[in-house]
Formats: C-alpha cells, structure tokens, sequence
C-alpha cells in the first residue's frame, strides 16, 4: 500500500523515497514463526496480488517497492511451508529475494543485491502515468483507475469495451456506425458522446492511438488488441498539463505486455459463441508472448494477438493480426534504451444498423451485404532514458503509417474510401527535484512535436440490382489532403510540503492546420494557439487516506472533416472546456475505495453529422457528477472468508446542454445519468469463481431528445438494462505447464438491449451481445 510520511527532515524525506508506492501485506492473524509450516492454497496470479496473499495468511509484513513486481508473475503455492520456503517458492523465476528484517519483517530485494542499501534522496516521478502500478493511482491527484490484466481474464474480456465499461463514468457502447466491427472503438467519459472516442488522449505505451491526433482523432480504426496488454489506465482529471490535445475526456493509456526477467513463453485462446443469437457463430482470439531478459540487462519480447471469426450478428465476420516487438537495454543503473514495433492489419464485414421494422422481424439480422472495413497500421518506437538519484531525462520518438478503408452503403451509392494518414513525433521531458527550506520540489519541463498528414479519397458506384463495387477507377468525389504542425510545451512543479501535495502547472498548445480539396482547389487553414493552467492538490489525512482536488483547461482542435464547414454561429472553432474535481481515495492494500465529485463546463461543444457533411453546433454544456469505485478482500473481516472479494462502481451523471435555444436543459446525447457495477469472486486453492454485474440507465440519441423512435431506428429513447456474467477457472499448476482452464457465461438471463447510431451513414438501432458461451485456456512455458 502507498506510504507518505510527513515531509519536516531529511530523514523523513529519505524514508518516503524507500516507502513510497511500497506494497504492505497485514494480517489479522498471530504472527508465525519463519520455521513453522502452514498449509497455503495460492493460485497463479501477478506477482503483487499473491505477496499479498502470502502476507495476510503467514501473518508477515512484507515490504516492497510497486515497480519492483510491475509485469512480474508468480507460479502460486500450494502445499506446506514454513514462511521462507513460501517466499522463496512464490518468488521462483522473479529475479527476486526476500530479506529477513527482523519482526516479522521482510524486504524485497533482486538476487545478488547488496547485504545493506545505502540510503540515498528522494527520486523524481518524470512520467505521471508510470507503470501503472497501484501506487500511481494512489498518489493521483484526481479521479483515475487500473484495470489489469488479471481482471480482462477474469470477465472473458477480448474487446477494450468490455474492460472500459468497469470504470465508473465511462460509457462504452457496442460499436456501432462506420465503427461497428472490432477494429473500432467506442468509449465517452463523463456523459461525452461515446462516438469513436474523439474527446479522449487514447494512447499505446504513451504513443498516440489515433490515426491523426489532431485533425482525425476519431477511433474509427483503433489497432488495439486486449491479448496484448497488461492493464488499461484511465484517468478522468488532473493530467491535462502533459498530454493533449483531446483531454476533456481523459486519458487513457494501454499498457502492453512486459517484458519477463526471465526466458518465458505465454500462450492463451478465448473461443465463444451465442447460440441464443439467430446467427450462430464462433469467435476464437488468441494471443501469445515470449521473451526473456539477459544478464548483461538486453531484453526482449515478441506479443501476438489474432482474432478469427463472427459474432453474434450476421455478416460479422472478421480476421485480426497484431504483432508486437519490444526491446529494453538498460546500459547501467542510470541509462535505458527502449524500442517498440507494431504492424496491425484487419479486416471484416459490418452488419450495419436496422431499422425499426427489421429490428423486430430479427436484431441479429444484417441487411447491408456489402458494407465491409479494412485496415493497418505500422508503427515504430525509439527512447532512452536517465535516471539518477532526483534527475530524469527523457526521449520519445515515435512514427505511424496507417491505412483505413472500406464498403459502405451509403443509400444512393455505395462508395470505396481508401484514407492514408503518417504521424511523426518527438516528446522529451525532464525534472529536476530539490529541497527549499521545508518544502521538496520536481520541478517538470516537457515539449512535444507532431507532424501529421492525411490522404482521403472516395469512390462510389450507384445502387443497381446488379451492384458494382466500386474500385479506384470509379467515380472519384472525394480527394482531400490534410496536415498539421503542433508543438506543445509544459511545465509544472510538485511540491511537497508537510501532508501537501501542489502541482501548479501550464500546458500550450499551437497549432498550425490546413486541409486542400484537390478536386474544387479550395484551400482551409487554421492556426489555433492556447493557454491550458492547472492546479492539482493532494492532501495525506493518513498513510492510507488521501484527498485530491484540481482544475483543468483541455482543448480540442478543429478536425479535418470540420474545416470547410460553418455552422449558424459562425465558423467552427476549437474545443475549449474547463473540468473541477473534489475527491477522496483510501487504500491499505485490503480495502481500495474511492469518491469523486466532478464538473465541467464546456464552451461550445460540436458534433460532425456525416449524413450530410454538416456541423452540429450544441454550444454550451454542463457535465457533472459522482463517481464511486470499492474493492475490499473481505479476508480482512474474518479468516473464514479469505478468499473472497467484492467490488462495485457507481456513476451518476448529469450532462445538460446549457446553451439558449429549443434544446436548453435536454440531456446530452449517449449519456446515461446512472451507470453501475457489482460483483464478488471467490479463489479456493487452483479454483476461482466470479459474478458479475453491471447496470446502465436509459440515453437519448439526439440534442432534442427524441423519445418515440423513428422508422430508420436512429432516433428515440435508449431503455436502460442490467446485465449479469459469471466465470469458473481451474489452474492445473508447473507439472502440467500451468495450463489454466476457465469457463464463463456473458448475458446469463438473455436481456436483449440495445444501442443507436444517429448521424453517421450507417445509422439504426444496434442489438447487445446477447447470451455468449466462451472457453478460455492458457499454458506457460
């Protein structure tokens, strides 16, 4: 659990640095001695959770640092053993060692370290998204959450949706439009519209997700494959000074596979199917790590993920491939190189959006045969690294070359749109940290430069009896190009002071767009400057206990598609919005809770209406709310319930359009003002067993709040649902490769529920996944 000790001597500011982010292990049992043997039933699960586990049952503290297990497995325990034996076999093949400290005690150590460790200064935190270990989320002075690997497994998740829609304040629809296949993403935080992401920094390792982050951000293509992550992190407020530039909605950054200390190769396949569903189907999606690190500190890893097969939907059929490549040279103890490769490639058929009469004649039904996506996506990444004592220097350089297209009726034609887009980027940062009188400082400096260019062009062919695809020799009606220079500096400074956390800081952002249409010669610019301050306050009641606040300024640059458009106020400008946050978070390694009120107020909020190329002005509007999160090991109530776990979220959501007109007081679109979760697992030796349940309330499609459904299907109210999953698994332990077998059930009761597109060319109504069978299994070499 995170530890922050006041901050009034030298002493005290050196133990913060050994302690901070340090995962304790309590237990309400009477201390044991270390040659005593105990019977431990733990399964095979990360690193930090069976320490933990380890700790409550042996009646031991054991201390270690989060980034220490980042990543790191552990083979799990059964069988007796006196508390060292227990250690020294969950550590097995870590890197790892645990040092008796006296009491009880015991410290975390790599193999061959040094018998005493010297102690030093405290250490800056350059990169406030870190590792994503649990004392990153701790020490956050604003809403956030991890959601990890352990986790996707456990609710038979293979699309980011279902992982995303854990987190309270999040809306993750099915996908649905010209994203409905599985290449797509859907997400809104905070009652924004959940269309294609477009108001999130949606990042890859820190490396920008979207094909154009400034002039295209949408996630209509987002090459992100679950089997290759080891956690997903979402944070809701207090990190807009460091990245941008579409962060009213967040940030949320996907973190790719470590890379293991030792040679290992991991493998794992989910098939499923719904057989409740008109069209019966199997989905398999496997995925696949090896790698290993050296003695002279050279690492490596290769990630694979595939998906094959349809859902639940007719025409659905799809085929992923994404290859992964990383490599990590840590030279001495202060400088590191890493390098990333990805090449992403997919395809598969749309099913489309019904309308109202074909909705109820079959939801599962598709009735737009020829609708089918296409994509890829190379990307590569450079950086290095320094780190020593309270320095750190960073460099990132990354590139993307990615490649949508697709078929999609679009009523009178069907139309071809091949879409080229490359991205160059260079990001540095560095901090300093020093004492002045009774406060500690790191002070922080970042620039950012990015370069992007876009190629679209259209193609389209008549809507006949005997329909002609279009190729690149049809009917061109579209040929646009597009680019964008941004630079973005920061800087800001954590001080600490006593149980006080400050970070002042300011984000500025300029940007220089331009967009050309080759076939009318008509040319669009747009330069666009801003100022973004922010102000980030964390208080320690305790060890334990935190409470934050912040206020933020975000900015959303006028994209591509908007540029030669004007709406009834005048031209289109950039997105601007300010967000408040007041919250509390308690932690001690046993029970994580949290609570969070937040506010934002946005300036004049736009929506792009691709059915006729035109701009939605909706002005103002106002989004605030309460957010809730509980975790609890219920272990820490009663011996007898060891093993047991809870957890439950809870957002409500009230997100008004404030701006004078026939609209005032409606409902933004797509946001439900009370979204939930619930669910309780239970681990008994090899055996783990979870329910799940989730809650979402009613939505409305369009700013007037339509509430009788129209025949496309694309307007009228959303009813709300409840949904409820469960998961069986069964670890067959190292003599038999840690072959790990799981079955589960998705949409246990068969509610049938649904989603609507409403201004896009595949607009209707969108049935949920209904009643899903899967099989999961996973070996370890």
């Amino acid at each position: 659990m995170p530890q922050q000790p006041t901050r009034l001597t030298p002493l005290a500011r050196t133990l913060r640095h050994l302690l901070l982010g340090a995962s304790l292990s309590f237990s309400a049992l009477p201390h044991a001695s270390a040659a005593e043997t105990k019977a431990y039933q733990i399964a095979p699960s990360s690193l930090e959770a069976a320490l933990n586990q380890f700790g409550r049952e042996a009646g031991v503290l054991i201390s270690f640092g989060s980034e220490v297990t980042a990543g790191a497995q552990s083979p799990g325990l059964t069988g007796h053993y006196s508390t060292e034996e227990g250690l020294n076999a969950l550590l097995k093949g870590s890197g790892l060692q645990a040092r008796p400290e006296g009491d009880n005690a015991y410290s975390l150590q790599p193999l061959n370290a040094p018998a005493t460790l010297g102690l030093g200064t405290s250490t800056v935190v350059g990169d406030w998204l870190g590792d994503a270990a649990q004392t990153n989320v701790f020490e956050h002075p604003g809403g956030r959450d991890v959601i990890r690997r352990e986790a996707f497994e456990r609710q038979g998740a293979t699309q980011a949706r279902d992982v995303l829609n854990r987190i309270p304040g999040v809306n993750a629809p099915e996908n649905n439009g010209t994203g409905s296949h599985d290449m797509a993403l859907n997400f809104g935080i905070r009652g924004l519209n959940p269309r294609l992401a477009s108001r999130s920094t949606v990042l890859m390792d820190g490396i920008p997700v979207p094909f154009a982050p400034y002039g295209q951000p949408q996630l209509s293509f987002a090459p992100i494959s679950m089997g290759n992550m080891d956690a997903v992190d979402v944070v809701r407020g207090g990190g807009a000074v460091r990245y941008g530039p579409q962060n009213v909605g967040g940030i949320v950054n996907f973190v790719t596979r470590a890379i293991p200390d030792e040679p290992t190769v991991k493998g794992g396949v989910q098939t499923e199917t719904s057989p409740s569903s008109s069209h019966d189907g199997f989905k398999t999606t496997g995925n696949l790590l090896a790698g290993g690190t050296a003695d002279n500190g050279l690492g490596g890893a290769l990630l694979y993920s595939g998906t094959r097969g349809g859902d639940w939907r007719e025409h659905s059929d799809t085929q992923i491939d994404d290859l992964i490549l990383k490599g990590h040279y840590q030279l001495d103890d202060a400088n590191s190189f890493n390098a990333m490769a990805q090449y992403y490639e997919g395809q598969a058929d749309m099913p489309g959006g019904l309308s109202a009469a074909d909705y109820k004649a079959d939801p599962y039904q598709s009735t737009r045969p020829y609708d089918k996506f296409w994509g890829r996506r190379t990307m590569f990444n450079l950086g290095y690294r320094y780190h020593h004592d309270r320095r750190e220097f960073t460099v990132n350089s990354f590139f993307t070359k990615t490649l949508r297209s697709g078929y999609l009726n679009q009523g009178s034609f069907l139309s071809l749109s091949p879409r080229e887009y490359w991205v160059r980027g260079l990001e540095t940062r560095f901090a300093q940290g020093f004492d002045l009188g009774p406060t500690s400082h790191e002070v922080g400096v970042g620039y950012r430069y990015i370069n992007e260019a876009g190629h679209e062009l259209r193609y389209r062919t008549p809507i006949t009896a005997n329909q002609q695809i279009p190729t690149t020799d049809s009917r061109n009606d579209r040929d646009t190009r597009g680019g964008t220079g941004a630079n973005a500096f920061f800087i800001d400074d954590r001080i600490d002071i006593g149980k006080w956390t400050l970070t002042p800081g300011i984000r500025y952002e300029m940007i220089k767009s331009q967009q050309a249409n080759k076939l009318s010669n008509v040319k669009y610019k747009g330069d666009y400057n801003t100022a973004l301050p922010a102000l980030n306050v964390l208080y320690h009641l305790t060890d334990d206990w935190n409470l934050y606040a912040n206020t933020e300024g975000s900015f959303g640059s006028v994209q591509y598609s908007q540029m030669p458009n004007r709406v009834s106020s005048g031209e289109v400008k950039p997105e601007k919005a300010r967000t408040w946050e007041l919250g509390t978070r308690y932690d001690n390694g046993t029970l994580r809770a949290e609570i969070g009120a937040f506010l934002i107020n946005f300036d004049n909020q736009y929506e792009s209406n691709q059915t006729n190329d035109s701009v939605i002005a909706r002005g103002e509007t106002r989004h605030q709310g309460i957010e809730t999160s509980l975790n609890y090991a219920l272990d820490g109530l009663s011996p007898a319930l060891a093993g047991v776990d809870v957890h439950a979220s809870y957002a409500y959501v009230d997100a008004t359009i404030r701006e004078d007109g026939p609209n005032k007081g409606n409902r933004a679109p797509f946001s439900s003002k009370h979204k939930g979760t619930l669910g309780i697992g239970y681990t008994e030796g090899a055996w783990k067993l979870n329910l799940d349940s989730t809650y979402q309330s009613s939505q409305f499609a369009d700013n007037a709040n339509t509430r009788a459904e129209s025949a496309d299907g694309s307007t009228g109210r959303i009813p709300g649902y409840s949904l409820f999953s469960t998961r069986v698994a069964y670890d067959f332990g190292p003599q038999l490769s840690d072959l790990n077998v799981a079955v589960g059930i998705k949409n246990i009761f068969n509610t049938q529920y649904y989603t609507r597109s409403f201004d896009d060319n595949n607009k209707g109504k969108y049935v949920g996944e209904p009643r899903t069978v899967y099989v999961q299994t996973s070996v370890e070499f």
